[in-house]
């Protein structure tokens, strides 16, 4: 499989998820796989797919706070992007692979690439204890495969599979901004857990240039030198999107 990488820097939520969305379109039309790595031009609650926000949070207290929102094509809990670098990949997800294998072989390059910052990582083991979508944040816990360092979560993923391709994406944390999360919602929530951050593990607060210099080298060592994804190609993908993402009848739908 052909790999591509692209650098789409700082955009806001809604251009963001149209472009992980257009991804898959694209692994669908060509086959190839891409490793997309980006910031957030603010800071941005995203939503999981599924997930219940009305009433837990008000589009009127995140604009008097200057927080955008958005939601995720992924599913899982809500996040607060800030200092972060987000990574996605989306690739062609044949029948017979199995949603463990993705996610394991995309975790392979993951650890390798924060390895290569001087971070260990293990992934976090399963637990017998029930999540409930709309009762906490995605950093109140590890799930299952996630990266941790000392048993607190340091990237946060998910993974959608549809109609022969996946999307994975997710958050490493620079710094900790997750606990803000609490201090938006209108009513009581389950406050993250104190993450792990690589200013924390590494003593400093790497670049965003760094952080993505390491992702792409892992993928180099792991797939080879990847082709670049030419902008204009993803934006095109990503048009058919854009106004979903972008809308508050899909952010806000339950």
């Amino acid at each position: 499989m052909r790999w591509r990488f692209l650098d789409s820097g700082g955009l806001d939520g809604a251009e963001q998820m149209a472009l992980d969305a257009g991804l898959m379109d694209r692994a669908r039309a060509t086959g190839e796989a891409v490793l997309r790595i980006y910031e957030w031009a603010q800071p941005t609650l995203s939503f999981g797919r599924h997930e219940s926000v009305r009433g837990r949070f008000l589009p009127e207290v995140l604009a008097r706070e200057q927080v955008a929102a958005v939601r995720r094509p992924t599913g899982g809990r809500v996040l607060m992007h800030h200092r972060e670098v987000t990574y996605s990949v989306t690739a062609p997800a044949p029948e017979e692979e199995r949603l463990k294998e993705s996610y394991a072989a995309i975790n392979a390059l993951l650890v390798a690439a924060i390895a290569k910052l001087g971070v260990a990582v293990a992934e976090a083991p399963a637990t017998t204890t029930p999540r409930r979508p709309g009762g906490a944040a995605c950093f109140a816990e590890p799930s299952a495969g996630e990266l941790v360092v000392g048993g607190r979560k340091l990237v946060g993923s998910a993974q959608l599979r549809e109609r022969g391709a996946l999307l994975q994406h997710g958050s490493i944390l620079i710094d900790d901004d997750q606990p803000r999360i609490a201090a938006l919602a209108a009513e009581p929530l389950v406050p993250a857990s104190p993450a792990a951050t690589l200013r924390a593990c590494i003593g400093r607060a790497p670049s965003y240039t760094e952080v993505r210099d390491a992702l792409r080298a892992s993928l180099v060592e792991r797939e080879g030198e990847p082709a670049p994804l030419d902008p204009r190609d993803a934006s095109t993908f990503a048009a058919p999107h854009r106004e979903k993402f972008a809308s508050a009848q899909w952010t806000w739908r339950r």
